[in-house]
């Protein structure tokens, strides 16, 4: 342990204040809130909350070693998320791994349009396609207790880790899983469907914690990036299910818009993220 600590810039022994400024150090280059991250990850690394880390700053810290990998791993790149198998959405924490897409603040945004459109519509059957954790999938069920999900991946292990999110919340008898290509597997009487699907033209330059890591299936969608979301528009019509709602790229609304109304429907509807960027659209069919 001793080579190994040296090496690192850490002495033998260090206290835990000691141990965030080497680990601020570290993350410097990789993060916007470095001195942030670093204690949240040497709050998980002690399985305390971050005023721990305050009121026990004289403290020695234990398992040395195990928090420099940690910050190793950050200082690569990798995910938070990741790194800890959590992630915080909407108003609850879900386990993330590797292969599963890390969901985002904006995506939020989608869930409260489709918690309006399913409160003023009174739906009780709604589908998900691309379920990644789960996330989307929970926090409509746990807003609405009557409502049933199909939710649906092409992916193994997408299905298995939103599996371990809704039994965590108890919500076995709301939402099941189909492995599925879109809702090809769902041929069930609808009157919704939503997803956050991969959008992204796949020439597009991601950073490396997002490229190197993060499921590239959940990512792209084409060669131009919205060759899904026309295929999942062209699906839900030829099912006539009342309404579809999707997260999509900055850029592609006026695509959309001209794809959709040449389809002909009854509305669509654009909404915009925190930021100002168009970043999704709610479709009317019928």
């Amino acid at each position: 342990m001793g080579k190994n600590a040296h090496a690192t810039g850490v002495k033998l022994s260090t206290s835990i204040k000691e141990s965030l400024v080497w680990a601020k150090e570290q993350l410097q280059e990789v993060c916007e809130r470095p001195q942030y991250e670093a204690e949240l990850l040497l709050a998980y690394h002690l399985t305390q909350d971050r005023s721990y880390l305050i009121t026990h700053e004289r403290d020695t810290l234990g398992n040395l070693e195990d928090f420099q990998k940690l910050i190793q791993r950050r200082s690569r790149n990798e995910p938070y998320e990741y790194i800890t198998g959590n992630v915080s959405f909407y108003d609850i924490h879900l386990k993330v791994e590797k292969g599963v897409l890390i969901p985002r603040p904006e995506t939020e945004i989608l869930v409260d349009v489709v918690a309006k459109i399913i409160e003023k519509e009174h739906i009780t059957r709604i589908a998900e396609i691309g379920v990644g954790s789960g996330a989307i999938s929970v926090v409509l069920a746990r807003k609405f207790p009557n409502l049933h999900i199909i939710a649906t991946d092409i992916c193994d292990t997408p299905l298995r880790v939103a599996k371990k999110n809704r039994d965590t919340f108890g919500l076995g008898r709301q939402i099941e899983f189909r492995k599925s290509h879109l809702i090809d597997e769902v041929p069930e009487a609808l009157e919704l469907v939503v997803s956050n699907p991969p959008y992204i033209a796949e020439d597009f330059m991601l950073e490396s914690n997002v490229i190197d890591y993060e499921p590239k299936e959940a990512l792209f969608g084409g060669i131009v990036g919205d060759e899904l979301l026309n295929q999942i528009i062209l699906d839900v019509k030829a099912r006539d299910i009342k309404y579809l709602a999707c997260e999509m790229g900055y850029d592609q609304k006026e695509p959309i818009s001209a794809f959709v109304n040449e389809l002909g429907v009854k509305s669509i509807k654009f909404y915009k993220d925190l930021a100002g960027f168009d970043r999704g659209f709610v479709i009317e069919f019928v």
